[in-house]
């Protein structure tokens, strides 16, 4: 387990100076696969001869790491379903822009990892593939919708894993499965080709096992691309995750002033962690911008998203789709011009507030995701803290708050239950300022000094 164990940032080094090729890469992952996968099932689909066909670029910013690929994202020539029973069968004769682009990079496509149908709800099963198992207690979920790579990374059959994020799906994977992910700002990196291209909701990411593989990974995936109408430039994102720096001004709050109820093990955890930040040398207040509306708003543009992205799978294949995803697109349907309007004002005045609460503070932190890993079996969570939700993804709202406002955000392991779970801290900067965040990240990610792995999958709680 040697290899399996090095950093992505280590495996790229051996690449270049010829220690390994991406062929021994992929005869380590292959064995760790067959190894471990059985009980997890992170990656149902595998395209190993297909990696080991690919050229590969020493001098690229991958250098030929082998990466698995959500399988919400189209590879060209392997079997692409989005967990959905309408594309159980589906090959697709084009990749999508991201993985063309980490393709170019360097990265090795050589499996996809499981999802949710569509990506819908934040518990990571399927009709076609089944259930995705937490590795730290195989009777836990690993959450959704980039569950799948979460568990492969934690697990040792990644070194590099991709993700997408609308509602929290890149960061409470990551935070089930102590794992780090990171939803760019909007249009960071590409996110098409799609039936509703000017959507900036949902976004692709990288995912890591350590901050510095993550802003490496994201130096792979940024920059415009010409056929999308948005686009952000490139920038040095590993050498910011690589120059831990820490902030002068530090926000905590564990529930966005009452957005949402918390766990209070989570809610001890990630402040403990936040805290950590004093010792450092930086100032830690309690404050949010606000983001009292952030249901109003979410409920109505996710429902306008699905139901735009979705429309043909609904007109067609309506029977075939899981009752959640019909939900989300009926729910537009009934949806006024009204609501829109309010919806997007809403969305307007959370984003402003969030730049200006960042004219004040350096960085925002909170829970990443306000529950430990609940059962597998469970669809998604119904009550917190004595709190009833009224819709399976009203638990995601410190995530979907965020994502309103199209800044970056990451997930970063902080600790663990008292039975051996890990909790993420969500991690959130400027509009725009994935390089400070990563940077912010490192400082804490060392001083917290975590070993996270890869482990091998567990039946039950750590023993004390």
């Amino acid at each position: 387990m040697s290899l399996i164990r090095k950093t992505a940032r280590e495996v790229r080094t051996m690449l270049a100076e010829g220690d390994v090729t991406t062929a021994d890469l992929l005869d380590v992952l292959e064995a760790r696969v067959t190894e471990v996968d059985g009980p997890i099932n992170a990656l149902p689909t595998l395209c190993f001869d297909r990696a080991r066909g690919g050229a590969v670029d020493k001098d690229s910013v991958l250098g030929g790491i082998p990466v698995a690929i959500k399988d919400l994202s189209a590879v060209e020539g392997v079997r692409t379903t989005y967990g959905s029973p309408i594309f159980k069968d589906n090959v697709p004769e084009a990749s999508d822009h991201i993985v063309s682009r980490i393709e170019e990079n360097g990265g090795i496509v050589y499996a996809k990892s499981n999802t949710p149908e569509f990506g819908a709800g934040a518990s990571t099963f399927n009709e076609v593939f089944g259930r995705t198992y937490n590795p730290w207690n195989l009777s836990r979920s690993v959450a959704g919708s980039s569950g799948g790579s979460a568990a492969a990374l934690v697990s040792g059959q990644a070194w590099l894993a991709h993700g997408s994020d609308m509602g929290g799906s890149l960061r409470n994977p990551a935070s089930f499965c102590g794992c780090v992910g990171l939803r760019p700002s909007a249009a960071r990196v590409p996110s098409g080709p799609s039936a509703n291209e000017f959507d900036v909701l949902g976004q692709q990411g990288p995912m890591a096992r350590n901050v510095g593989d993550l802003g490496m990974f994201l130096d792979a995936m940024a920059g415009a691309h010409a056929a999308e109408p948005y686009g952000q430039p490139e920038d040095a994102f590993r050498k910011a995750a690589e120059a831990p720096a820490v902030p002068q001004r530090v926000a905590w709050s564990a529930d966005f002033n009452g957005l949402t109820p918390v766990d209070p093990e989570v809610r001890a955890i990630t402040e403990s962690a936040a805290k950590r930040f004093e010792a450092l040398g930086a100032t830690v207040d309690e404050a949010c911008p606000d983001y009292s509306a952030a249901h109003d708003a979410f409920q109505v543009l996710r429902a306008i998203s699905f139901a735009t992205g979705h429309d043909d799978d609904y007109r067609n294949h309506k029977d075939l789709l899981k009752p959640d995803v019909v939900w989300n697109i009926e729910k537009a349907f009934d949806i006024t011009g009204a609501d829109v309007v309010r919806a997007n004002l809403i969305r307007n005045r959370m984003t402003q507030s969030h730049a200006a609460f960042f004219q004040t503070y350096d960085l925002l932190l909170s829970p990443a995701t306000i529950v430990p890993p609940f059962a597998a079996e469970d669809r998604t969570v119904t009550a917190c803290d004595g709190v009833e939700f009224e819709t399976y993804i009203d638990w995601l709202a410190i995530a979907y708050a965020v994502t309103l406002t199209s800044a970056p955000a990451l997930s970063l392991p902080c600790g663990f239950t008292g039975d051996g779970l890990p909790v993420g801290l969500q991690m959130v900067g400027p509009l725009h300022g994935e390089a400070p965040l990563l940077s912010y990240a490192a400082a804490l990610e060392a001083d917290l000094g975590l070993d996270l792995g890869p482990i091998d999958p567990r039946e039950g709680p750590i023993p004390k």
